[in-house]
């Protein structure tokens, strides 16, 4: 069976596999990341490590340490933390960045632990960034970083594949990020929900790296776990430009550089020829199967802005500006929107102006060489001339850390990825995104401001769904302890987005002396107060769609697991959730077919349905069996299996150290 590129690099980067074994879309595999980054939050990751009994990294050469979230912070404490988390990195002899070197997903990319057609990893939601360079990058949880360092492995569910075709050449004026907002506002229907991305299309050769990387960042914001751009010769210059660099630079001062006796043992010109030669590996078949197909018009693209406080609804600049929406602070800040481009972008608007009164602009390069080539060029000083506030390189206001949060009743326009309300500051706060030229105009007004001189019109993009193919049908291998057949009676709840909040209240959620029969008698609370009641032990639950949407919130999970519900099927599950339920040895299947059989036959009259009537689960033939009704789902592979039969991640890793 064909594969698209994301099943590929998945193959590449898959151990265990059994001889001839190709993996697709819905697999759950045991993967050895390339790399796996980690940064302020490494500090949570150690005491996860050691409590699973590990004394050592499983490769040291596969870790990545960065601090770059809380830098401004100078208190005792958080020095005091980022010595604890520099000294067991050094102690460890993985590859260690301090504050102030950059935002981590900078940093990988800058120092070439991103490579082109490989598999890296991030505890952060951001590490999408990397599909810019034609990586799979793609964010884990903490304990997945834990269990990496000690083992060198995770698991991982290949998701389906939505190709994004980019067509034309965007005008003048309109960059990268412009591109990801009108996607995200175009498409704003979860269209590519728990999927990863392929881009392609003639519009591709006009992007450079930096685009490229501000829309793969981005991603995340449309809903997706990745997107992944194709390696062309835009990709091979961008390494080799910074292959010269680096040698002219020297190393960085890590433990890895060894490796290379002299030389970057990542970016060097042999490594960019073996990748040169194997570009023709390195593209999805030609009859590859997607899940969706998605086409944009870049030549439709015109400056947005987004907001107030949501991605998804974005309006032209040429409108926003009739509105006289006042500015009071403004941003160019963050791993999306800080590199050489963005800043020289923003310094080209500014360069002999002065911001307007009453707003205040803060600045902050990706990484401490974008600062220092953009202080070389004077971009930097131009910004600071027109009234800009230098923050060090990091995440920042981002994040909401450190200087220059909003208050209350305040207006933003920042070029991050995130406008969430409150996450920038006040909640009370309103904040907008944009690119790095549209901020440096509005912090010029004093409003929402840009001047563009193209025509406005509507976005040109079309999206369709295409019919899955038949799977071959196999015989799925088991375990020793995973059992052949389970049987249950169905419960079936039928809202879609049914969030954590919902399965899991919030109130509960730290709460960390709450014992596993508490959580039980809370589950679904926010949803229905009478699940708990009147749900038996051994029940298999039948959700909807996007079950499990919401926070990382990993009790709701382990919450229906401890209720004693066998497991749950759904229409499909968030992938966050998804991935907490396994760590916790506790299984999701997603079986469209039955959620749906189970809509008709019950509707929405009841929250809760106790149907009365046994499934059973074959899942050596992986069907399930409903009413004489069979219905087919993916098959549980070997790294799901072990993780139920041993009761979760943590357990698995301390029966593989």
């Amino acid at each position: 069976m064909s594969q698209n590129l994301i099943e590929k690099i998945a193959q590449k980067f898959a151990v265990g596999l059994d001889e001839n074994q190709s993996v697709h879309s819905g697999d759950i595999i045991s993967v050895k990341p390339a790399y796996v980054m980690t940064h302020d939050n490494t500090g949570a990751v150690i005491p996860k490590f050691k409590s699973i009994g590990a004394t050592k990294l499983a490769n040291p050469r596969q870790v990545v340490h960065t601090l770059d979230h809380n830098i401004q912070d100078t208190s005792e404490k958080n020095l005091e933390k980022y010595k604890k988390i520099e000294a067991f990195s050094n102690s460890m002899g993985a590859d260690f960045y301090p504050a102030g070197r950059g935002i981590g997903h900078q940093i990988m990319c800058e120092e070439g632990y991103v490579w082109p057609g490989t598999m890296v990893v991030a505890s952060d939601s951001h590490s999408n960034m990397y599909g810019g360079l034609g990586a799979l990058g793609t964010p884990i949880v903490r304990t997945d970083a834990a269990a990496i360092w000690a083992t060198g492995r995770t698991w991982w569910q290949i998701p389906q594949v939505v190709e994004v075709e980019l067509n034309g050449q965007l005008r003048k004026g309109v960059v990268g990020k412009d591109v990801i907002l009108a996607l995200c506002s175009y498409f704003n229907n979860d269209e590519v929900l728990n999927h990863m991305i392929e881009f392609y299309g003639d519009g591709i050769k006009y992007l450079n790296i930096d685009q490229r990387l501000t829309i793969a960042n981005m991603t995340t914001e449309w809903g997706a776990l990745g997107g992944v751009f194709p390696i062309d010769e835009t990709t091979i210059q961008w390494l080799k430009n910074r292959a010269k660099h680096v040698k002219e630079r020297g190393l960085a001062g890590v433990p890895s550089d060894a490796d290379g006796k002299g030389v970057n043992p990542r970016l060097n010109e042999v490594r960019i020829a073996e990748l040169e030669s194997s570009l023709d590996n390195l593209r999805p078949d030609a009859d590859a199967f997607y899940a969706k197909s998605i086409s944009i018009d870049l030549r439709s693209v015109e400056p947005y802005a987004a907001g107030p406080n949501s991605v998804k609804a974005a309006e032209p600049v040429s409108s926003l500006n009739k509105k006289n929406i006042k500015v009071n602070k403004a941003y160019l800040v963050s791993c999306v929107n800080s590199r050489l481009d963005d800043i020289s972008e923003a310094a080209e608007v500014l360069r002999g102006k002065k911001i307007a009164d009453g707003v205040e602009f803060y600045i902050a390069a990706a990484s401490s060489e974008v600062q220092a080539e953009s202080e070389k060029r004077g971009d930097w000083q131009t910004l600071i001339d027109a009234g800009a506030t230098p923050l060090p390189p990091g995440c920042g206001p981002c994040i909401g850390l450190g200087a220059g949060l909003l208050e209350d009743g305040e207006v933003g326009i920042s070029a991050t990825n995130r406008n969430f309300k409150g996450r920038m500051g006040s909640p009370n706060a309103e904040a907008y995104l944009a690119s790095p030229a549209v901020v440096a105009n509005s912090a010029l007004s004093g409003k929402i401001d840009f001047d563009w001189d193209g025509e406005h019109g509507e976005i040109i993009g079309e999206i369709k769904t295409n019919p899955k193919p038949e799977r071959e049908k196999t015989i799925a291998k088991l375990v020793e302890g995973f059992p052949e057949t389970i049987e249950g009676d169905l419960v079936y709840c039928y809202q879609d987005n049914l969030n954590t909040d919902g399965i899991y209240p919030g109130k509960y959620t730290y709460k960390d002396d709450i014992t596993p029969e508490g959580q039980a008698e809370v589950v679904m609370e926010n949803y229905d107060p009478e699940f708990g009641k009147i749900v038996k032990e051994g029940d298999i639950l039948v959700g909807s769609y996007n079950f499990g949407t919401g926070s990382s919130r990993e009790q709701a999970a382990t919450a229906l697991k401890y209720r004693g519900i066998q497991l749950v099927i759904t229409g499909t599950a968030g992938a966050t959730y998804m991935r907490n339920a396994l760590n916790n040895g506790f299984l999701v299947l997603e079986i469209p077919e039955l959620s749906d059989d189970l809509k008709t036959e019950y509707g929405d009259s009841k929250l809760t349905v106790i149907t009365n009537s046994r499934a059973k689960i074959d899942f050596v033939n992986s069907v399930i069996t409903y009413k004489e009704k069979e219905y087919s789902f993916t098959p549980v592979g070997t790294a799901a299996q072990e993780l139920v039969v041993l009761g979760g991640l943590e357990n698995w890793v301390k029966e593989n150290l």
